[in-house]
């Protein structure tokens, strides 16, 4: 079996647009079966819309305009790929992440082309993969991935084919410790991967407020202006998301280590019994710290203690 190990970037826009963002680079190295490259491909592409890259995606990307403005459409790009990936019998797509897939599938669905390939061909999310290896909880960068095993980061973030290269060395050094059972074919989201860790962090938020976590506290407190929720799909999707979130149980607090009592001549002189001393707190009454909390998340709350807002991955 051969591993194409893919990623791509898009453009980005910096302004609310129903104009969709576009592939602009492809690159994809392929392994075979002892995890050897055995060759790569790397195209730029010419978007339909926002084809200027502004100032962010310049900077972030490095990409020249000039390379853009010189480039080839998605069809005839896509097209090129597809024969290049069909040298491999039944390859396995590697990606760090779901949203290399999916931008793929949005662009063929865009210009009207077959997306058969995609939705057939299987996939293995590495980025998750890592994971669940290393037993992390939070979404880490490939740059961080490769800190993390010990391995050199070569070539230039944010570009395809170079993503695609340090990606390859990640898998090559975790392959023994993934578990392929996770293995997938593309499935269409109507949620991006920002709103559904935006659902995460909030109930997290509202457990960390001794209060119970409810779908309506989330759409009136932390989706008000920050995410739409005028398609259906995308609000029976991330409902369904809360519900398996909110039914799993907490992590318990790690317990505070208990002071040891001073002893010798540090200890504290005992109390005279003819002294005074402070009154105990009834047992009803509650702490400072318990006092003043809000019923619900406040959209300035949210704000501030979830890091994630919900627009589009670039």
């Amino acid at each position: 079996m051969d591993y194409i190990v893919l990623d791509i970037e898009f453009n980005g826009r910096k302004f609310a647009s129903d104009l969709p963002m576009e592939v602009i680079e492809i690159g994809a190295v392929r392994l075979n079966e002892r995890l050897e490259l055995v060759d790569e491909f790397t195209a730029f592409i010419k978007p339909v819309y926002f084809a200027k890259l502004n100032s962010f995606i310049q900077k972030k990307t490095g990409i020249p305009q000039q390379s853009i403005d010189t480039a080839e459409r998605f069809p005839r790009v896509i097209g090129a790929f597809l024969q290049w990936l069909s040298r491999s019998e039944s390859p396995l797509l590697v990606t760090w992440g779901g949203e290399d897939l999916k931008r793929i599938v949005l662009d063929t669905r865009m210009h009207k082309l077959d997306d058969a390939y995609w939705l057939s061909v299987n996939y293995f999310d590495l980025l998750k993969g890592f994971l669940r290896y290393r037993g992390l909880t939070n979404d880490v960068s490939v740059e961080a991935a490769l800190q993390e095993l010990g391995l050199s980061s070569e070539g230039s973030a944010h570009r395809a084919l170079d993503d695609a290269r340090m990606t390859a060395d990640i898998f090559r050094t975790a392959f023994p410790h993934l578990d392929f059972s996770f293995t997938q074919k593309y499935k269409d989201m109507h949620s991006n991967a920002k709103e559904r860790r935006l659902v995460k962090n909030a109930i997290r938020l509202l457990r960390s407020q001794k209060k119970e976590p409810t779908w309506e506290a989330l759409v009136e407190h932390v989706f008000k202006d920050k995410v739409k929720l005028d398609n259906p799909k995308k609000v029976a999707e991330l409902q369904a998301y809360f519900e398996v979130e909110a039914a799993k149980k907490p992590k318990p607090s790690a317990p505070k280590p208990r002071k040891e009592a001073a002893s010798g001549s540090e200890a504290a002189p005992a109390q005279n019994a003819g002294s005074v001393t402070a009154p105990a707190q009834n047992a009803g009454s509650e702490s400072p710290a318990d006092i003043g909390g809000p019923d619900a998340i406040s959209g300035e709350t949210a704000s501030n203690a979830i890091a994630d807002n919900t627009g589009e991955q670039v």
